[in-house]
């Protein structure tokens, strides 16, 4: 198995290098221009983050990737899935409203959010895999 490659910068920012210019030249150089998203719809999976807490990547990051991959020609979206659990992100309606209030909106980010296992999270397909602790695990279509 290879080794991955592993990225680091510091949090220091100074005027024409702050945080966002350095997560650009990150993904820059972990390769994103190699992939070929002319004309593309790119699902960007994110944690949207629960009501009152921060424990989620800040939408401006998140804005910084959309920006560069419409620049290579792609059509990006956030998505992620319902919960299993009772809560704000259990079904597509609540997991909307806590995401455009935790900042992932067309405005904040640049592009939509689109809930991938439905409004109640039943929407999904069955994988096989078959592998030790899962044979056909359900994957959000």
């Amino acid at each position: 198995m290879n080794r991955a490659k592993v990225y680091f910068t510091d949090l220091r920012a100074k005027p024409g290098k702050n945080l966002l210019d350095k997560l650009k030249k990150l993904v820059l150089e972990a390769g994103i221009k190699e992939i070929d998203f002319k004309d593309k719809f790119a699902a960007l999976k994110i944690h949207f983050g629960e009501p009152g807490n921060l424990s989620y990547i800040r939408p401006n990051y998140v804005a910084c990737i959309i920006k560069l991959i419409k620049d290579f020609g792609g059509r990006p979206f956030l998505t992620d899935a319902n919960t299993l659990y009772y809560g704000k992100r259990a079904n597509a309606v609540d997991h909307l409203n806590t995401a455009m209030v935790n900042g992932f909106n067309r405005i904040a980010v640049g592009c939509d959010v689109i809930i991938a296992d439905g409004l109640r999270g039943t929407e999904y397909q069955e994988i096989p895999i078959d592998k030790k602790h899962y044979k056909a695990p359900k994957i959000a279509a």
